[in-house]
């Protein structure tokens, strides 16, 4: 599990950047950290894992606003200005992306073979019939 200490290092050389090379930064190292693999996360993962991960992503957000911990306004911060989500919609939101590329066959077609419409296996699954979804995985 990524750890606090990419960004701890990173606010050491933060004022000697400037802001867009400070976001670059934090785009490398930390935010593809806790970006890779977080779909697999989504709705399974418990919330202590899910609180740590949106920890190390607010830290990266002060460091490339370059505000103090204790300053007011993360939320802002983060929706309004940076324009990241919250670790739970940012997996939710990775898992619509890429089932919207598995439907219209821009996935690796090892992904596209493992979706199929809910009408083909409507009668198999009774989980399918209650979802709202119209596609699951085989």
């Amino acid at each position: 599990m990524f750890s606090l200490i990419a960004p701890i290092k990173l606010r050491c050389v933060r004022r000697s950047l400037d802001s867009e090379r400070a976001a670059t930064l934090v785009d490398a190292f930390v935010v593809s950290s806790v970006d890779y693999c977080n779909a697999l996360l989504a709705d399974r993962a418990p919330k202590f894992i899910m609180d740590k991960l949106q920890r190390v992503l607010n830290a990266a957000a002060l460091i490339v606003s370059g505000t103090g911990k204790y300053d007011h306004g993360l939320t802002v911060l983060l929706y309004d200005e940076i324009h990241w989500l919250d670790v739970p919609d940012l997996a939710t939101y990775k898992l619509g992306v890429l089932m919207n590329r598995c439907l219209n066959g821009q996935a690796p077609q090892y992904l596209v073979d493992c979706c199929s419409p809910v009408s083909d296996v409507a009668g198999r699954l009774r989980s399918a019939i209650q979802s709202s979804s119209d596609y699951v995985s085989k």
